[in-house]
């Protein structure tokens, strides 16, 4: 079934259009403006062609999904086949299934949102021209890997987006910003260099580097031997970009220096890249080496989802100074950790609990880092013990908006029910109950229960984020100064990253608002709720997570059929 009948050519054209045009954009971005164009802000110029083109990617992504036969998710649409490098059997080959056009859909928008938002408050750096044509760079880049089925260029798309990410983070970024991309290049790098022998070894060994034909052919083509070898060198460069424990250690530096809209580029579509290599290529290509090193990978996995949760804890504690972009970047440890999982459990379950899981954390913890950028723009800090300040001057008190919206976004990256978060974890758990024929049963329902624990850390770190950052910290009345217990008038003294009331004309002597309690100080002055391009950039992700959560039918009714015939060797 489709909603609207398209024809194949133009079905072609779209996605070549999705993964070509981009990359164009960028160009265009660093020339000259015509004369017509130029406006009189070249700044907001180039930012507005940013807009312009990830939105025509996104109406572009919207109307393929539109066209795509829902009846059939586990066939290529959309299919271009040329050949280019004939001597070495290289083509370019794109297509698209059930698995491929979520993760489409969600590049596309992610990147219009960080467009949007950056069009209204862009980060301190150099040239938005340069700006402009990174992101759209990355874009293309994401894209061209979740559309290829080649492994050549499977590769050259999976590293086209370091450089970009590099700069973004280096040049835009907050503090320690060239440690953190050095570290974040230097390991994504050496990753890379093992994975593109592991792919070398697949093409040469059976004679092809078309994706689809190898999946088909299930790994016959292929001894176990070298099959094994494969997994241990793909394996390694995609965990690394995933990224799981204990080769994630560039990612918590890396989201606390990026800026707000690479951060979320990173977490929400730059580690979907790790996990769909997974699925895409050593599932279906080499099962008898993925059987093999599944048990590793699944305690692998469970390591990082109580790792992430552990340091998680650490960071939210009072007094310990932590910053919440790094608290939300180790969180994106154990969430893919949840990803890991699934896919080691070789099962449909699994497989599709974890590229629903893919989506719904895409979704919050992209929102999560919108949100946690304007929490710092508006403090100027990140760090827990400020936001949740001495005397419960939080957030429901200063932006209530903003900080229903946190308590919303977390909640739904803990895992409740009704809510995207709920149904990944659920499945891969699932999964694990009951893994794939010839994996150990009580090993992986040991994950299971140490996967369900983690859960629960989840929930602890998160509800302890929301009641601190959200409603303030509760000096008991015995340490309050006597002026603390006294209202006192608007002209007292005010924390650095607090708007000044003195400065606002009014009587000097007018007096704040009490505490509810009376054992509480006056409230301080509000501070800017959320925006209207804030509200434009964060709503669609807010309600895809609803969406997701009340009706995942949405995303289950593409990838399941696709994920069967994916295990069952090309056969539907």
């Amino acid at each position: 079934m489709t909603v609207i009948d398209i024809s194949p050519s133009v079905m072609q054209f779209l996605l070549a259009f999705i993964v070509v045009a981009p990359l164009l954009g960028a160009v265009a971005a660093l020339l000259p403006a015509p004369p017509g164009l130029r406006g009189k802000n070249p700044d907001q110029a180039v930012l507005r062609h940013g807009v312009t083109v990830t939105g025509a990617v996104l109406i572009a992504a919207i109307v393929l999904a539109v066209g795509f036969d829902h009846d059939h998710p586990a066939t290529m649409q959309a299919t271009t086949d040329i050949s280019w490098i004939p001597a070495l059997g290289v083509r370019i080959h794109l297509g698209i299934d059930g698995i491929s056009l979520p993760l489409l859909l969600l590049t596309a928008l992610l990147t219009f949102l960080c467009a949007l938002y950056s069009y209204f408050k862009l980060p301190a750096g150099p040239s938005p021209k340069a700006f402009t044509a990174l992101v759209l760079v990355l874009q293309s880049g994401t894209l061209a890997t979740f559309a290829v089925l080649d492994l050549l260029l499977f590769f050259l798309a999976f590293e086209m987006v370091l450089i970009p990410m590099y700069f973004l983070i280096a040049r835009w970024g907050g503090d320690q910003r060239r440690a953190a991309a050095w570290k974040f290049i230097l390991y994504t790098l050496l990753g890379s260099v093992v994975m593109l022998l592991g792919l070398l070894l697949i093409g040469l060994k059976s004679g092809t580097f078309d994706m689809v034909a190898l999946a088909t052919d299930n790994g016959r083509g292929l001894t176990t031997s070298v099959q094994v070898i494969a997994v241990l060198a793909v394996g390694i460069g995609l965990a690394v970009k995933t990224p799981m424990w204990p080769l994630h250690s560039w990612l918590p530096d890396a989201h606390t220096a990026a800026p707000t809209v690479g951060s979320v580029l990173l977490a929400g579509v730059l580690l979907k890249m790790g996990t769909y290599g997974f699925v895409r290529i050593l599932l279906p290509i080499a099962p008898d080496g993925m059987r093999t090193f599944a048990p590793c990978l699944a305690a692998f996995a469970v390591v990082g989802i109580v790792y992430g949760s552990l340091a998680c804890l650490a960071l939210a504690r009072n007094g310990a100074k932590g910053d919440l972009k790094r608290l939300i970047a180790y969180s994106s440890v154990g969430h893919m950790g949840f990803v890991l999982l699934g896919i080691a459990t070789m099962t449909p379950t699994g497989v599709n609990g974890a590229l629903f899981a893919n989506i719904a954390h895409g979704l919050i913890t992209g929102l999560l880092f919108f949100l946690v950028g304007a929490i710092k723009d508006r403090y100027g800090t990140a760090d827990l013990d400020t936001l949740a300040g001495a005397t419960g001057a939080a957030l429901y008190g200063r932006a209530p908006r903003l900080g229903a919206l946190l308590a919303f976004a977390a909640v739904a990256s803990l895992g409740l029910p009704g809510l995207a978060g709920f149904w990944g974890e659920m499945l891969t758990l699932f999964g694990a109950y009951s893994p794939a024929e010839g994996l150990s049963r009580p090993a992986f329902r040991t994950f299971m229960a140490i996967g369900a624990f983690g859960t629960l850390l989840t929930a602890a770190y998160m509800l302890i984020v929301v009641r601190r950052v959200c409603m303030g910290e509760h000096a008991p009345h015995s340490q309050l100064s006597p002026d603390d217990r006294t209202p006192q008038p608007t002209n007292a003294p005010q924390s650095a990253d607090a708007p000044n009331p003195a400065d606002a004309p009014q009587p000097p002597s007018a007096p704040r608002r009490s505490g509810a309690t009376g054992d509480r100080p006056a409230t301080t002055p509000q501070l800017a709720d959320i925006q209207g391009y804030e509200a434009a950039a964060w709503t669609p992700l807010a309600a895809l997570t609803v969406l997701a959560g009340l009706w995942p039918a949405i995303l289950l009714g593409l990838t399941d059929p696709a994920v069967q015939k994916l295990l069952a060797g090309g056969k539907s």
